[in-house]
């Protein structure tokens, strides 16, 4: 099989793609010839296996992934019901996936009736357990041959750090395991005959698919070597100075890698260099990386840097920004896992103590170990799940893309080729552009706000946007024009609570049936209203007439019913503490989650009490907090970053209670979740719109008898959408994308569903599926769409700048 080496190296050679070879179709078998739990398990019925790039040089990945036939996973989705959470927590039931190393004996056989079959080890069962992928017979012997000969240089790459290319006959027999025999997946046994030792029938293949191979492979080659010199690698930026240290946290040894765009993977700049983390000014930090030869980089600890920390590979990823404002994506490589945590430990504290100004030993050691387990990316006991950094996860099962029936939508008179440019407003003349939107869960319609008018849409049920009316001026009833700083659909969406910047101790009434506003409340005259939420998760379904609000410093419910100032004062919980609060979300039933510009979150039970529980802040404040109708999910966004945490209580005397109903005891604070990008992404990103990371509030999927499924947040031109079970489950790369090429102003699911997306651009409004959105590739991050899609809604002159209601 070894003369199948050349055949390998165009597989190698195209970069660009992940997925380096695969085997379309078998079964996995867990095979235990001397355990008691059972002799075999058919693990995946229907499967294909891959061999796969990682985000970083020299590291593969087998993966098999389980294949469903039609329907079957929605059938099978139905049956799990309730069962998500229990399905989302629990190992990953789709795929399995295992780091190409040497460890794992991976072989093949060739048995006398033909079947191929593929067995590793399984490092994490019994002596003795095998992983086998016993090939469907359509897989012909040359293509198992390649496959085998593909993870045996992936293999070599790990453990030598060289390319393939370089390899010799003798260095690549070390990975050669066929004298270890791979018992039959099932109870009685076969005869078997090595794959490395092939038939006669199988070794004239490979001899003639060597041969047909040998004029078409020279030709990718000397095509190969012609691209690579086109290709213009990413060239590290010179470093910063390095300012003068007054103490240092961290200094240790590691790796340093640069993450190369063309090729999309970690490239090796320095086996050996010196990181360190120094003070340099009262709550100033400074990363400098220094190598024998020459300084690499330096720059301020900041959180734009996003770091991610990943002991399975002991690595640690982060951004880099230089003045012009380009960005890079680096990587350490720690030697041992203590090293790595002695490194974690000395940048935590410059970033806590630079977003905090409060220095790190004043925090116990709890409230320490809470914001050390938000920036690490996986622990050892993740490894049997993880991924690589910046490795791309296949999605669970595509989603039949099905053309939505858009008959009764615009599109033609909307997107002729020949329309003129009075038909479209692209630059409004009145200088505004969408801000705000608010979903209605009552009636199908969206409002979208626009400087003093607001659009308002109609959900079709083809899936589209119809544009229904504007509402031309928002005014107070004094008569004094406005344009509203935040809204909220009110009393079964018959009407819509607005807030003016210039006045911010009221609160305005709008009936949408009339389209003005008809009432002013003023709440109090000494506590402003920083922002509003409603009573409960789903109040606006409801004739409820209370809501809540904030100050900066006070939580308090306001009821327009009452004469004089709205505020209830028996309900009014007031701080002395600057606490600076920043927004609220309720539950289904008035649990209260409050978050603040420091960065802490408060969960409370009801309203004029104590907070039940207070969760420590990370640093960064919080802009955008949601919850999840039962409470068991509290989603704070900051600029560079989601948290997702979950306020269940799994163990003490509260086991069963939500961290509103009890509070967490000292010692078992939750482990938050941070969702952000991957750093590689986050450096395209940058590079290809030349702006930082700053992420919309973000929000769940609602409906009242729907489970929270997604989480969407927009930053720039780009809205992201995570998938919950992939979250949960510790899946790398849990989201997806879609692009526009202006920014998206606002985005929220429609309601009841998390199938479609409602987007605000500045000068449009669409409805989008959300299985158009794409899978994090250089590819669909630097695609540049057209200015409005196929199917979304732009309005004309007469509809947003000149047309009364």
């Amino acid at each position: 099989m070894f003369m199948l080496r050349n055949v390998t190296k165009y597989l190698f050679g195209d970069t660009s793609k992940e997925s380096i070879v695969e085997i379309p179709q078998g079964q996995l078998y867990l095979v235990r010839p001397l355990s008691p739990k059972g002799y075999s398990e058919l693990i995946f019925k229907d499967a294909a296996a891959t061999i796969r790039r990682t985000g970083q040089e020299y590291q593969y990945q087998l993966v098999v992934q389980r294949a469903y036939e039609e329907g079957e996973e929605e059938l099978l989705a139905e049956e799990d019901g309730d069962n998500g959470d229990a399905d989302a927590l629990s190992a990953d039931k789709d795929e399995k996936i295992f780091l190409l190393d040497q460890a794992l004996h991976f072989r093949s056989e060739i048995r006398d009736g033909g079947d191929a079959v593929f067995a590793w080890r399984d490092l994490s069962g019994d002596p003795g357990d095998l992983y086998e992928f016993v090939c469907d017979r359509s897989v012909q012997a040359p293509e198992v041959g390649t496959f085998e000969m593909v993870a045996i240089k992936c293999q070599y790459e790990r453990k030598f750090r060289k390319p393939q290319e370089v390899a010799t006959e003798k260095e690549l027999q070390q990975f050669n395991f066929t004298d270890q025999t791979i018992p039959s997946a099932s109870a009685v046994s076969s005869p078997t005959t090595k794959a490395m030792d092939p038939p006669p029938k199988q070794k004239a293949i490979e001899d003639s698919l060597a041969k047909q191979t040998q004029k078409d492979l020279s030709a990718r080659e000397a095509k190969s070597r012609a691209s690579d010199k086109e290709v213009t690698h990413t060239i590290a930026p010179p470093s910063a100075m390095t300012p003068k240290g007054s103490e240092v946290l961290a200094k240790e040894r590691a790796e340093l890698h640069l993450f190369d765009f063309p090729s999309g993977s970690f490239m090796l700049q320095d086996r050996s260099v010196v990181a360190t983390v120094s003070e340099v000014g009262q709550w100033e930090y400074w990363l400098q990386i220094t190598g024998d030869e020459r300084e690499w980089l330096g720059q301020p600890v900041v959180a734009d840097i996003n770091p991610v920390f990943n002991f399975e590979y002991l690595s640690f990823i982060f951004n880099h920004y230089t003045e012009d404002g380009s960005a890079y994506s680096w990587l350490l490589r720690f030697t041992d896992q203590e090293t790595e945590e002695r490194f974690q430990e000395g940048l935590m504290r410059a970033l806590w103590e630079r977003l905090n100004e409060i220095k790190w030993t004043k925090p116990t050691d709890n409230e320490r170990q809470y914001v050390l387990d938000a920036f690490q990316d996986l622990t050892m006991d993740d490894a049997e799940n993880a991924a690589g950094e910046a490795e791309n996860e296949e999605e669970e099962e595509e989603e039949e893309e099905v053309e939505p029936d858009r008959s009764d939508s615009q599109q033609d008179e909307e997107y002729d080729s020949d329309e003129s440019a009075d038909d479209v407003v692209t630059k409004p003349d009145d200088g505004n552009t969408n801000s705000l939107l608010a979903v209605g869960y009552k009636h199908d319609r969206s409002f979208v706000v626009r400087g003093s008018k607001i659009g308002v849409f109609k959900h079709t049920p083809n899936e589209n946007l119809e544009f229904s009316t504007n509402i031309s001026k928002i005014e107070t009833p004094g008569g004094k024009l406005f344009s509203p700083k935040k809204v909220m659909l009110h009393s079964e969406d018959t009407d819509m609570v607005l807030q003016n910047e210039a006045n911010p101790n009221s609160l305005y009434r709008m009936d949408l049936e009339y389209g003005k506003v008809v009432d002013e409340w003023k709440v109090h005259d000494d506590i402003s209203v920083k922002t509003f939420a409603p009573e409960k998760k789903f109040s606006q379904m409801t004739g409820e007439q209370t809501f809540l609000g904030l100050s900066h410093n006070a939580l308090y419910r306001v009821d327009p019913r009452l004469s004089g100032n709205k505020i209830v004062e028996s309900d009014l919980k007031q701080y002395t503490a600057k606490n600076a609060f920043s927004c609220a979300a309720t539950t289904e039933k008035g649990y209260i989650a409050v978050a603040s510009e420091k960065g802490d979150i408060r969960m409370f039970n009801k309203l004029g009490l104590q907070a039940k529980s207070q969760l420590p802040a990370l640093g960064e404040p919080i802009v955008g907090l949601d919850v999840s109708a039962d409470g068991r999910w509290v989603l704070a966004t900051c600029r560079t970053y989601l948290l997702l945490i979950d306020a269940l209580q799994k163990d003490g005397k509260n086991e069963g209670k939500l961290g509103f109903e009890k509070p967490f005891a000292k010692d078992s604070k939750p482990q938050p979740k941070r969702l952000t990008l991957q750093p590689s992404h986050v450096a395209q990103f940058q590079h290809e719109t030349k702006a930082a990371l700053s992420f919309t509030p973000a929000r769940f999927n609602t409906g009242v008898d729907d489970k929270e499924t997604s989480i969407i947040t927009a930053t720039g031109p780009f809205i992201v959408t995570w998938n919950m079970k992939k979250v949960l489950a510790g899946r790398k790369d849990p989201y997806t994308i879609k692009r526009y090429d202006q920014e998206v102003k606002a985005d929220d699911f429609k309601y009841g569903s998390d199938r479609n997306v409602i987007v605000a651009l500045p000068n449009e409004v669409n409805m989008v599926a959300k299985q158009s959105f794409k899978k994090p590739t250089r590819e669909s991050i630097a695609a540049t769409p057209r200015a409005s899609g196929r199917f979304g809604t732009r309005l004309g002159k007469s509809d947003v700048v000149n047309s009364p209601y």
